[in-house]
């Protein structure tokens, strides 16, 4: 296997995880947020008790992580608790997907890693509080999320898996070397840059924000063969693996695989046979699966067909495609 074809065989030997569904609200306001249907977000993850996450996590074995995600997971008070099942349930990775803010607070943070956190995905938008506050919206957000990273950094001694998220934008792309150093000077072990998915509000304002894949694969580029560290700690996340063959392998990262479990709704339509999903302890849950939002809102043309990396990737953003075409993609022979 040569080193073109590692990124491919790190998909496809990945095993999923499982997220539970957590925040029905959140504390800041980013302009990239996917979850633009807050209304709709807040009954759903409202839905998510005691019993649907002891149910989930009688079978945490099918999945190498459990995550907590979706809104601001620290925003709910029975969060500690949820950390505390998990790690009685016997579960190896126990993570949380988080603004960061409320680790700010030691005594909440210690709280959490006793309860069995042991993994943190924190977002963070830039380097300077100006970079930062002007996609969260939130004034104080990046005082608070810087905090909360340094003091989760202080207890990376105990075994807590410290990585950060970054949405990539027009606006910090000129800055992806700035930002890598800062979060590496603050402890942070990965630096994950994240390609806005073209759902939510990054389609509302696509033309602001969002840039090519083009442009985001050549300054990536430009940042990692400058970078003094290497292999550089940073992944590139979501972006056709076509754009990105001049990155080193070790760069070019992936969305992992991952399911979760609501109650029906609407939404479900793109499930073509929902009964097959039903779940929970009396069928009151569905199981949705990344791909099936993927197989609904990303596309292939024939040509993709041709690509080495074909039977991994996901396809182009349909929103994408009809602000940029296909002109930029070419299939990797």
């Amino acid at each position: 296997m040569d080193a073109q074809d590692s990124v491919a065989a790190r998909i496809a030997q990945q095993r999923p995880r499982v997220h539970i569904l957590t925040g029905t609200v959140c504390n800041n306001n980013c302009i990239f947020c996917m979850e633009e249907d807050r209304d709709g977000r807040k009954v759903t993850n409202a839905a998510t008790t005691d019993e649907s996450v002891r149910w989930i996590l009688g079978r945490h074995s099918d999945y190498e992580e459990v995550c907590f995600t979706s809104g601001e997971p620290t925003t709910n008070p029975r969060l500690p608790h949820w950390l505390r099942m998990a790690k009685q349930a016997g579960v190896r990775w126990i993570s949380m997907m988080t603004n960061g803010r409320a680790l700010s607070y030691e005594a909440y943070t210690r709280a959490l890693l006793g309860a069995g956190l042991n993994r943190l995905y924190v977002s963070i938008h830039g380097h300077t509080q100006k970079l930062h506050e002007g996609l969260t919206r939130t004034p104080g957000s990046f005082a608070q999320t810087l905090a909360g990273i340094d003091m989760a950094a202080r207890y990376k001694r105990h075994g807590l898996v410290l990585h950060t998220s970054t949405v990539v934008t027009k606006r910090n792309l000129p800055h992806l070397a700035d930002i890598y150093a800062f979060l590496r000077g603050h402890g942070v072990d990965q630096v994950v840059f994240n390609v806005m998915q073209a759902n939510g509000r990054a389609n509302t304002y696509f033309d602001q924000i969002f840039p090519t894949y083009t442009e985001i694969a050549a300054a990536a580029q430009a940042f990692l063969s400058a970078c003094p560290e290497r292999p550089a700690q940073a992944f590139f996340v979501d972006i056709p693996l076509c754009t990105t063959t001049q990155l080193p392998d070790h760069n070019r990262g992936y969305v992992e695989d991952y399911a979760h479990f609501e109650p029906p709704n609407p939404g479900h339509d793109i499930v073509a046979d929902l009964e097959s999903r039903r779940a929970g302890e009396h069928g009151e849950l569905v199981q949705i699966r990344r791909s099936d939002l993927d197989d609904s809102a990303r596309h292939k043309r024939p040509e993709c067909a041709t690509c080495r990396h074909d039977r991994v990737c996901e396809g182009v953003w349909g929103n994408y495609l009809r602000r940029h075409g296909w002109a930029e993609f070419t299939p990797v022979a």
